[in-house]
């Protein structure tokens, strides 16, 4: 990690004060460099060393370790009520890269209906763009990120230029999946992946570690630490172990002023700046915003409408997994390399469900032998007998957003600072209910058409999160049913911007993180005329 006693003092300049140094924060900031702005960057967490990765991936491996990148403690304390618990520290990264630091790195876009849900379908909400408005800037974002990927999914909307880097081969589970799922009329297709399949911008094509979740140690996977150097390589100052702990406005409530932050010995400094973007996720945007309550906005920044906080949305998770009579050759590959989005645009379910084939359904031959008890010939005996037959079909259904499903401060419970902690309340709705039932179907039919013996079915009263935090600063043209307007300042005040997917309206069932970047190069695009 990261110096302790290095510089944390403010910059006595800053054309835009970036808080969070994940992907939303870390592109914003690069481009803003590059632009010729002064930028600086804060981030709660520590900067973690590449050199370390390695010592990661073996800390991973070994039974009982756990936490490779350092959450949880008071640092990270959090509150869950409600329905059903979250657990938030497990869905999340405090430090330099963010939630990339241990994401899966699947991106694609957005369906053009998950645009336009309200209108199409009359449930949800409508985004106050569409398709088109993103589509240039979901070209930018692939280019960003590196991505792998292959103009083969017949469900995908319309596109403009070759993924940067070809895709993947299917695995050969993949394969095997493709034969059961042709026979019902599912079409299967590659994976869009921020992973480089070739050399890319500067690192390596993938070697095939295997665990790309938690740790990468190729650095093949795309961490927003990329962006981070060529923000710092373009003049940008970047501080971590800077938590952020309140935004000060002007006297006339209409700008922020300077973010206020904590240093690792305590002490308190005030970062001044013309404009100040929230990027630290779904979660800690809000909290910040609740935090950062003032006599002329006692309920909060941005917060006018009441809606800071509100319409939560995750993913939740569908899945079916068992054995075949025949060789599967699982954990070869850490990812997915195959999908099926034939379930995504239909009525039945309404909720957009994305079916996945698993790679590393099945106990790891490395970990088992690292747990087992046994040696020798009869280590070699169990480890044949349990590993190379699994197969399992997981899938990512919708969340439509509910006001009820929001995030706020558990005033009965504080931060190392003294700060109340973020409270999650999170509840699955019926037509989730029914679209997870529905996914299940599908996956136990595509099992059963290999002769599988299933072991394993998550449904709705087992489904868990899929760590996308959405919704709670949400985007929209009317500021008394949104929190940030299409270009993604806050209403309230001129020079507040919000990155992330928090101003999502709505979430679809597609992993949101090259939606995160495609709207980070728009808000740096605009943000940049701005200044």
């Amino acid at each position: 990690m990261a110096d302790a006693a290095a510089d944390r003092t403010p910059a006595p300049r800053a054309d835009a004060c970036v808080v969070g140094a994940g992907p939303a924060g870390a592109i914003v900031a690069a481009r803003l460099a590059e632009a010729g702005h002064d930028v600086v960057v804060l981030d709660a967490g520590p900067r973690f060393d590449l050199a370390d990765r390695e010592e990661q991936l073996d800390a991973h491996l070994r039974p009982g370790v756990e936490g490779l990148w350092g959450m949880g403690g008071e640092r990270d304390a959090y509150a869950t009520e409600g329905p059903r618990d979250y657990p938030l520290n497990a869905a999340r990264v405090k430090g330099v890269g963010g939630s990339t630091l241990h994401w899966q790195g699947m991106v694609m876009r957005l369906h053009e209906r998950d645009f336009a849900m309200r209108s199409r379908h009359g449930v949800g909400a409508d985004w106050p763009l569409d398709y088109a408005d993103l589509r240039p800037h979901y070209a930018e974002a692939e280019r960003e990120l590196g991505v792998a990927g292959a103009d083969d999914n017949p469900f995908a909307p319309p596109r403009e230029e070759p993924f940067p880097l070809p895709a993947f081969p299917p695995s050969h589970s993949d394969a095997i999946f493709a034969e059961a799922c042709e026979s019902l009329g599912l079409p299967t297709h590659s994976v869009p992946n921020a992973r480089n399949s070739e050399p890319y911008d500067g690192a390596s094509a993938c070697v095939g570690y295997g665990t790309c979740k938690p740790v990468c140690p190729s650095g093949a996977k795309y961490t927003a630490e990329r962006h981070v150097a060529r923000a710092e390589a373009a003049g940008a100052r970047v501080i971590d172990r800077a938590p952020v702990q309140r935004l000060v406005h002007d006297d006339a409530g209409e700008r922020v002023e300077a973010a206020v932050y904590a240093t690792p010995d305590g002490t308190e400094h005030r970062q001044d700046a013309r404009a100040v973007v929230l990027a630290c996720g779904g979660v800690e945007n809000v909290r910040l915003l609740l935090l950062s309550a003032s006599e002329s906005y006692p309920d909060g920044l941005a917060n006018s409408s009441g809606l800071v906080g509100r319409y939560f949305m995750d993913h939740c998770f569908a899945g079916a997994g068992g054995r075949i009579d025949r060789e599967t050759r699982q954990n070869h590959v850490g990812f997915n390399t195959t999908e099926c989005h034939a379930l995504y645009d239909g009525t039945d379910p309404l909720p957009g469900v994305k079916l996945e084939f698993l790679n590393y359904a099945g106990p790891s031959p490395v970990t088992q032998a690292l747990d087992a008890d046994d040696w020798g010939d009869a280590l070699l005996e169990s480890l044949r007998e349990s590993y190379g037959t699994h197969l399992a079909v997981g899938g990512l259904v919708e969340q439509f957003p509910d006001a009820e499903n929001r995030i706020t401060l558990d005033r009965s419970t504080t931060d190392d600072h003294g700060n109340p902690v973020p409270e999650v309340r999170w509840s699955i709705g019926q037509r989730t209910r029914a679209a997870i039932e529905r996914a299940n179907e599908v996956q136990v039919a595509i099992l059963e058409e290999l002769d599988a013996e299933i072991d394993w079915v998550v449904g709705p009263d087992a489904t868990g999160p899929a760590f996308h935090h959405m919704g709670t600063t949400r985007m929209g043209t009317d500021p008394a049913e949104s929190v940030v307007a299409p270009d993604c300042r806050t209403h309230d005040l001129d020079n507040l911007w919000i990155a992330g997917s928090s101003v999502f309206p709505t979430g679809g069932a597609m992993n949101p993180t090259l939606t995160i970047a495609a709207l980070s190069c728009r808000l740096a695009d605009r943000l940049d005329g701005w200044l």
